[in-house]
């Protein structure tokens, strides 16, 4: 190995840093490397979707799936709009009050299950958890009989409701175990001061769970927008139903299947939770980590 020069090695001492070894470099290259990879991985199906979005009937077809169009235009896009924008009105009409009311139900248990504890709540913990590994798949029927029998009736309203249950069990995990992380003493100052439990859950546990409620309206707002399985047996039809319903009779054509109305119909169902995620993403995963450590 050749000893470096004077003027180098100064360099390096002004600098605090000492130089890459080959290895080191490589390996950075490597990573690197992957890296782009991984990107352009994930990046294909988009490609895929919005190139096929603006061929016509004839060139979106399997065989030119990689290939840009040699006519561009712009009527796939306007026939999945006209299709596709009362089930987007009907979707926001879903997902907005389904998120934020299993958001307060999951903050409020979570309060009451780590700072205000009563016999048994380990116990109602453990019950409300199990509603997470109970597949949709398996209560299909027996919610359907209850639905039919309470009259309820089908479309966004049910809909709402069974969200709002089964969000219950992951808003209230995340609510508890961020709520955890709250010293006691913050609570026990409140209760000295006689605030009682409504009162400091309001004045004093709200303010500060603004991360969790972020996590928790992204998550919820996700699950309910791609939701289909329940909007197939709930919804009231593709007319009355949300997005997934209308996107759904959008990909199955009488005749033949419409490619570019379906790759241009994915896009558009996809913005608003795009739009969630470029808004409130940077806070998603710090809320997640505000309450994955106690202490």
């Amino acid at each position: 190995m050749t000893a470096m020069t004077r003027p180098a090695r100064s360099a390096v001492a002004a600098s605090g840093r000492r130089p890459l070894s080959a290895g080191t470099r490589w390996g950075t290259t490597l990573r690197y490397a992957l890296l782009m990879g991984s990107v352009v991985f994930v990046l294909i199906p988009v490609y895929v979707l919005l190139v096929t979005s603006f061929k016509g009937a004839v060139e979106a077809d399997p065989s030119r799936t990689w290939f840009l169009p040699e006519t561009w235009t712009m009527r796939n896009w306007t026939n999945a709009w006209q299709e596709l924008s009362g089930g987007l009105l009907r979707s926001l009409a879903l997902v907005i009050p389904s998120s934020v009311i299993s958001a307060i139900l999951g903050s409020a248990n979570g309060f009451v299950l780590s700072k205000w504890r009563f016999p048994g709540a380990n116990l109602v913990f453990t019950l409300i958890l199990f509603g997470m590994f109970i597949p949709y798949q398996a209560v299909m029927i027996p919610l359907m009989r209850l639905i039919t029998s309470a009259e309820i009736g089908f479309g966004i309203h049910t809909l709402i409701l069974m969200h709002v249950v089964y969000g219950i069990p992951i808003t209230t995990l995340i609510f508890r175990n961020y709520y955890e992380t709250i010293p006691a003493e913050l609570i026990e100052a409140a209760r000295v001061d006689g605030a009682g439990m409504l009162r400091t859950y309001v004045s004093v546990v709200l303010p500060i769970s603004v991360p969790s409620f972020v996590v928790v309206l992204i998550w919820q707002f996700t699950s309910a927008w791609n939701d289909f399985l329940f909007a197939l047996f709930f919804g009231g039809g593709a007319q009355a139903g949300p997005v997934t319903l209308a996107l759904n009779n959008l990909a199955h054509g009488s005749i033949m299947a419409d490619y570019g109305a379906s790759m241009s119909g994915a896009l558009i169902a996809s913005v608003p939770t795009l739009l969630v995620y470029i808004l409130l993403g940077k806070y998603f995963v710090g809320g997640l980590m505000a309450g994955s450590v106690k202490g």
